[in-house]
């Protein structure tokens, strides 16, 4: 069941983002890292990335030159700088974002039962039990 789910997911997350052109990159995942937990260095977001301090900085360095991603000084800090999504970053995170929840719900909306949309709901409810189990 363990290996049926992570593939059924695994797809899932892979066609949707196909369908909807919001394919994923290490700049898509470090703007959604940012937009979910906040400003962060360097050291943090490669280290939350699981990838090398010297990876990171290079795509930093890219959502920076693209008006993406904003330093500031990092108070704690000196050497270092505090990254977080500027205006743009923000927008695309919520655009990508919306575009791929807009797609799921014609899915849901054109495919599921009514009963089908219960157990669905269902699942979402185990599924965040799981992520959070395994956060712990």
């Amino acid at each position: 069941m363990a290996e049926e789910l992570r593939q059924a997911i695994g797809t899932f997350v892979r066609v949707i983002r196909e369908e909807t052109a919001t394919e994923r990159s290490a700049q898509s995942e470090t703007l959604g890292l940012l937009a979910r937990e906040g400003a962060m260095n360097v050291a943090a977001l490669a280290q939350r990335r699981r990838v090398t301090h010297q990876t990171m900085r290079v795509v930093v360095a890219q959502l920076v030159a693209d008006g993406l991603v904003e330093r500031s000084a990092d108070s704690a800090d000196r050497r270092s700088w505090q990254l977080s999504l500027s205006r743009a970053g923000r927008a695309q995170v919520l655009r990508d974002r919306g575009t791929r929840a807009a797609r799921i719900g014609t899915l849901i909306g054109t495919t599921l039962s009514m009963a089908e949309r219960k157990q669905l709901r269902t699942a979402i409810g185990l599924l965040e039990r799981l992520s959070a189990a395994a956060v712990d």
